[in-house]
């Protein structure tokens, strides 16, 4: 994932008004910017477009929460798979036609999920997306640390990471109205049919790369991925892999969960009004770019113990059954989740040794889409124990034990 914790330099204002085709010095043409945002809005807007409709699934296909939880747990488990691997795949490529390739390729398997038959054709579908999604957001990530000036790449990473956010928004509002209004199958024919038009603008807008990537293609596939064994002996990464693990189990665990909570008595939500839940993901928006800030101040022990604590007591505040009360604790958990992801990743830097940083980025991806994975199947286990107060106090305690592993595994060296 992205580091959205990088200290961002003050840009001055100009003097005369700026041209719509221009930002400020270092950050290049508008339309680039654009493009970098449209990257992270279709990396992410298929990613958990299924979540508001799991109690739908499970009265057409007849199937446990388990099996239409898979909807979910198969694309994470898709990245999870090629995460590691597409960078060392595309350091012998075109960082930009990977990037508008993969957008691309991701429309195919969108497209089909809508033709599904079965649940199991549904999940094969969103398998294969998962697989293609880190083309898009981890080839991304490395295009803008090549590309932007360095006092400029804070600013551009935080754009795209309020994209990923907005996409995540929109794939759910997207997936939700469409079910509600007319079926199912309508959300992802909008939704592959928008990234197919994405890529068309990423293609014309995004820039071509001023270095060669032959420059990027000396270490072979056995160089570039022997180090994550060594990674694995890394007692600050292990703690780092955890609280990624942590991050993504929590939200997809909360979130994918919660709709079979509040589509049930008392509150009885439609699949539509399931859908409009998801507003408080935008407040990746506000709290990505802010979440740098605040940890350059208080420094990342501080910051994950701060940010852990913030997501447990959102949810807490999920087992009301007043629902501002559930939204309060679900924009709790959103803010902390993201405050704890920016943590990470930068934290990421310091406990991965010089040479070493690709693969351990590559990955603490994996962990982290691991956790997606388990956590689209797990709470389903704990919901026939104890139903949605089971799944809360199981993810309460994963959020304690990932802060005492935190703060022992971060502390400084000596």
């Amino acid at each position: 994932m992205a580091n959205s914790s990088t200290e961002q330099e003050t840009l001055p204002a100009p003097e005369a008004p700026v041209e719509l085709s221009e930002l400020p010095r270092g950050l290049g043409p508008l339309s680039s910017v654009v493009a970098v945002c449209l990257c992270g809005i279709f990396a992410f807007i298929d990613l958990y477009a299924t979540q508001p409709l799991l109690p739908l699934f499970v009265r057409i296909f007849g199937a446990s929460k388990a099996a239409v939880g898979l909807t979910v747990s198969a694309s994470t488990l898709g990245v999870a798979i090629s995460a590691p691997f597409f960078g060392a795949f595309a350091e012998r490529l075109s960082r930009r036609r990977v990037i508008v390739w993969s957008i691309v390729a991701l429309a195919v398997p969108t497209l089909l999920a809508a033709t599904s038959p079965s649940l199991h054709a549904l999940i094969f579908w969103r398998f294969v997306q998962g697989l293609i999604m880190p083309g898009i957001f981890a080839i991304t990530i490395t295009y803008i640390g090549e590309e932007w000036p360095v006092q400029s790449i804070a600013l551009v990473m935080s754009i795209y990471i309020s994209g990923t956010a907005l996409g995540g928004f929109t794939g759910r509002i997207i997936s939700g109205v469409a079910a509600s209004r007319w079926s199912w199958h309508w959300g992802f024919v909008v939704l592959g049919l928008l990234t197919l038009s994405g890529s068309l603008v990423v293609a014309r807008w995004l820039p071509p790369e001023k270095r060669s990537p032959l420059k990027h293609a000396d270490a072979g596939w056995r160089a570039q991925l022997l180090p994550m064994f060594g990674h694995l002996r890394n007692p600050r990464l292990l703690a780092t892999f955890a609280v990624g693990f942590n991050v993504l189990f929590s939200l997809v665990g909360i979130f994918t969960y919660i709709t079979f909570y509040l589509a049930d008595p008392p509150l009885r939500l439609s699949t539509e009004a399931l859908s409009y839940l998801f507003v408080v993901y935008l407040v990746g928006l506000v709290v990505t770019p802010a979440a740098g800030y605040l940890i350059g101040h208080v420094g990342l022990r501080a910051g994950i113990a701060g940010a852990i604590l913030l997501s447990l007591l959102g949810v807490l505040l999920t087992l009301s059954h007043s629902l501002p009360w559930v939204i309060g604790g679900l924009a709790l958990l959103c803010t902390g989740v993201f405050i704890s992801q920016a943590s990470a990743t930068s934290y990421l830097r310091d406990a991965a040794p010089a040479g070493g940083r690709v693969s351990a980025a590559g990955l603490y991806l994996s962990f982290y889409y691991i956790g997606g994975t388990v956590a689209g199947v797990v709470p389903s286990y704990l919901w026939t124990l104890g139903k949605w107060p089971a799944c809360v106090e199981f993810i309460a305690v994963l959020q304690l034990v990932t802060l005492v592993i935190a703060l022992i595994g971060w502390r400084e060296r000596g």
